[in-house]
């Protein structure tokens, strides 16, 4: 059994992995640690005022302070329903219509020179023309939510789609498989993780919008709470409401890398994610 167990390299790799997992855990948090420290001695040491920098004692106070009212958890739900409805709107739109493109050579070739022209706008600049068209509701933060995130993910599928091996293509059209049977078994399964991976890069710019929407249209959520803190002058308040919206920016980032990597466990990349 052991000597099976060396020629198949099982069990080295489980004795890599967990050290590895360990050690990446222990660094993580050290350098967590060492962020809160380094942060709280910039004040206490004069290097800047902590009128403007409060302590991180009295910011993480401050948050366990807000998130014991029902208030701070009805901004955070209104900012998560803000990034939920403009990823999944703008995933839906980004796959069907890269999927429609990508398949059709025609398509992609005329839709070239506009997709070139019109990816690198800035969201944020569709402000004034949101506020203008639906005012200061959700469909407002809903239009650059979902201009942002649509370009994530849609030039991933035209990757995707673009980079079906044409001997498998001709393949599968040799043994006589229809449309629907070559997307389902050779396109979907080739263009699976550029989807995901613009999944995971939209989801991060979707909820950095939502904020932003929040901030500047004045929506309800994390981002106005942000404004009427600072108006107020409660720093500490800010300094509080902007960690929790980095916490739930890495708590998306975590969840969307654990469905990518189920998703895609028999893919290459991650299964040699996992030997290492």
């Amino acid at each position: 059994m052991e000597s099976a167990l060396a020629v198949t390299g099982t069990a080295p790799v489980r004795t890599r992995r967990s050290p590895r997992s360990a050690r990446k855990v222990l660094l993580g948090a050290l350098g967590l640690v060492g962020f809160l420290v380094t942060w709280q001695l910039i004040p206490a040491l004069g290097v800047v005022s902590p009128r403007f920098l409060p302590y991180a004692s009295d910011v993480l106070g401050q948050i366990l302070t807000e998130v014991r009212d029902l208030e701070f958890w009805r901004n955070v739900g209104r900012t998560l329903t803000a990034w939920g409805l403009g990823l999944l709107i703008a995933t839906l739109l980004a796959v069907v219509a890269g999927a429609l493109i990508g398949l059709v050579p025609f398509l992609r070739r005329a839709t070239h020179t506009t997709v070139e022209f019109l990816r690198p706008i800035p969201s944020v600049a569709l402000i004034p023309l949101a506020i203008l068209v639906f005012g200061l509701q959700l469909q407002a933060a809903l239009l650059i939510i979902v201009y942002a995130t649509f370009w994530q993910v849609f030039v991933q599928v035209l990757y995707g789609v673009a980079d079906v091996d044409s001997v498998a293509r001709d393949t599968a059209k040799s043994f006589g498989l229809s449309r629907a049977e070559r997307f389902r078994y050779l396109v979907l399964p080739t263009a699976l993780p550029y989807i995901m991976t613009g999944l995971r890069l939209g989801a991060a710019v979707a909820l950095i919008l939502a904020i932003t929407a929040e901030l500047v249209i004045g929506i309800p959520g994390i981002g106005r709470e942000i404004v009427f803190a600072q108006t107020a002058g409660d720093w500490t308040t800010v300094y509080a409401y902007v960690v929790v919206a980095g916490l739930l920016g890495l708590t998306v980032n975590l969840i969307f890398r654990f469905i990518e990597r189920h998703a895609l466990s028999w893919h290459q990349s991650v299964r040699g994610e996992e030997v290492l």
